[in-house]
């Protein structure tokens, strides 16, 4: 009988839109450009919210800088997450929106301003029981 053999653990992002390099330094948000109106989104579409077309969409690797647009300061957390943490909205330089966290900076009021540029980062989060990680990104004061 033939033994099975394990598959070497696997690099993953943790969600769909973030496509990985081959180092950390090359991982980008992809997202998609609406061909009728130039609106870009993160991720894939198959709908314009802003001119109600169905496509077509182009595939576009999403700027990695942004602008602070709106954040809340995380008092109270799940077991296992550190707070407090600043949960915001990122308008992406180009086009698009993400929902991240802000890092490398105190997480108080006084410390952030609507409109701050702030830039991408990837690191590993996490690690299944396989022996898989886990990449997100997150932003930091630019």
């Amino acid at each position: 009988m033939a033994e099975a053999t394990a598959a070497a653990p696997e690099v993953r992002p943790l969600v769909p839109h973030l496509t990985l390099g081959e180092t950390r330094d090359k991982d980008y948000l992809n997202g998609s450009v609406c061909k009728n109106c130039g609106t870009r989104y993160v991720g894939p579409r198959l709908f314009c919210g802003k001119c109600s077309s169905d496509g077509p969409f182009e595939k576009v690797q999403l700027a990695s800088t942004g602008e602070l647009y709106v954040f809340t300061i995380i008092h109270q957390a799940t077991p296992y997450v550190q707070a407090p943490y600043i949960a915001a909205i990122i308008d992406l330089d180009g086009g698009g929106s993400v929902n991240t966290n802000i890092v490398g900076v105190e997480p108080k009021p006084e410390n952030l301003k609507f409109g701050m540029k702030v830039k991408m980062f990837t690191e590993k989060v996490s690690e299944d029981r396989e022996g898989n990680s886990y990449v997100a990104y997150r932003f930091t004061p630019a």
